[in-house]
């Protein structure tokens, strides 16, 4: 489990599949944690994310190669107060998110945009960032952590 304390801004991202586009950069800006859902596909997406704030990422199906094997399938990232729990495709969740504490989960993998409340979990896919689907723009999540409250904004990139 990665810890952090005393974040403001959450940039969450996923299915960038190669691409990191320049809106990303600047969305991303003020952020002092990014989260990657997977499907990457090179390492210099990651890179250049390390270069706004740290990073943490999960393996996608499309992450391949020495480099994607040293990333974990799954992550829990304890933020003060709140712990979130990442993966790249939310069918291969194994464990009761609201049973474990966890304050939400993000996933990937479906490049459409979803927010949603289950028994008090947040679920949150950002879409893909790289290539997009099913008429979604591209878009990407800023997320606000004020104390145990997160507070997810989607932007279209």
């Amino acid at each position: 489990m990665k810890q952090y304390n005393k974040l403001q801004n959450i940039g969450i991202i996923s299915d960038t599949h190669g691409i990191l586009k320049s809106g990303v950069v600047e969305v991303f800006s003020a952020c002092d944690l990014i989260i990657h859902a997977g499907d990457i596909d090179i390492p210099d997406v990651l890179k250049g994310l390390k270069a706004i704030a740290p990073v943490v990422a999960v393996r996608g199906n499309m992450d391949r190669g020495k480099w994607a094997m040293k990333l974990p399938q799954s992550e829990s990232v304890e933020v003060d107060e709140t712990l979130i729990y990442v993966l790249h495709d939310i069918d291969e969740l194994d464990l009761d998110p609201a049973g474990a504490g966890i304050s939400a989960v993000i996933s990937g993998h479906t490049h459409r945009p979803c927010k949603e409340e289950k028994k008090g979990v947040l679920y949150l896919n950002p879409g893909s960032a790289g290539w997009p689907k099913s008429n979604c723009a591209a878009t990407v999540i800023l997320m606000r952590v004020q104390g145990v409250s997160l507070i997810p904004e989607f932007i279209e990139l």
